[in-house]
This record gives C-alpha cells, sequence and structure tokens, in this order.
C-alpha cells in the first residue's frame, strides 16, 4: 500500500498548478506535458526553446533539491517493468485522447473546456477501475 500523504500532496498539487498558470500567464501556452516534450523532439517546433527549459525545470528541480540535503524518497512499491507497461499504455491512451492528464485535467478543467472535463472524467474512472482490479482482484504489486 502508499502512504497517505496530504500535506505532501497539497504542495505539489500547489506547484504544479502555480507552474500552469504562469505558463499560461507568461506565454499563453497550456501546460500539457505531452505536447511540451513532443515540441523537443524531431522535427523541432518554433516553440522549442521555452518547451525544453520547462522540462529541464521539472528535471532539475528534484536534483537541486536533493543535493540541497533535502530527503527524497523516489521509491515506488510498483516494478519497472509496470512502469514501463503504463508509460506505453499511457502513451497509447495520450495520442487517442488527444492530451495528457496534466493539458486537460488541469489546464482544459480550468479553461472550462468540455471536451478535457470528459476526457479527464474518463482518465480518473479508469484510474479507479485500474487501481481496484490491482489491488483487489489481482493482490496488489
Amino acid at each position: 500500500m502508499t502512504e497517505f500523504t496530504p500535506l505532501m500532496s497539497f504542495a505539489g498539487g500547489l506547484m504544479i498548478g502555480l507552474s500552469a498558470v504562469a505558463l499560461m500567464y507568461f506565454c499563453g501556452r497550456i501546460a500539457g506535458m505531452t505536447a511540451i516534450l513532443g515540441g523537443i523532439l524531431p522535427p523541432l517546433d518554433r516553440d522549442w526553446a521555452w518547451k525544453a527549459t520547462f522540462l529541464a525545470g521539472a528535471v532539475l528541480a528534484p536534483a537541486i533539491l536533493a543535493i540541497s540535503g533535502i530527503r527524497l524518497d523516489f521509491a515506488s512499491p510498483v516494478p519497472v517493468y509496470a512502469v514501463i507497461v503504463g508509460g506505453v499504455v499511457t502513451g497509447i491512451g495520450v495520442t487517442f485522447g488527444s492530451g495528457c492528464t496534466s493539458g486537460h485535467g488541469i489546464c482544459g478543467l480550468a479553461r472550462f473546456s468540455k471536451r478535457s472535463a470528459a476526457a479527464t472524467l474518463t482518465f480518473m474512472a479508469f484510474a479507479f477501475l485500474t487501481t481496484f482490479v490491482v489491488r483487489h482482484i489481482f493482490g496488489g504489486f
């Protein structure tokens, strides 16, 4: 089982929300991580510079915290193969869903997008279903 960490979860959600608002305010862009990642892969799009900077910040921020002595626990109860399979399945879903959870769930809902509301409800329904099946039918990892 995973730990219940409401304060850390709230802080993480707050930082994600603030970064999405800052990106929209300063650059007029939506913080959909899949589109941002896709923009730095060949062929490069015209916004590749800010996208590379955004992703570098997402990678460097935890590294800076770790170097500063703040203890970070990145342990996962899920085996690596399951993370890889989940990533592939998520990538397929992102393609068919025209965006990822961050683009639809954080930015799309904030803009009152009906398409994003439908996508987010679908993401969440399948997340609940998958969690139930894995933990209660398959016995968890």
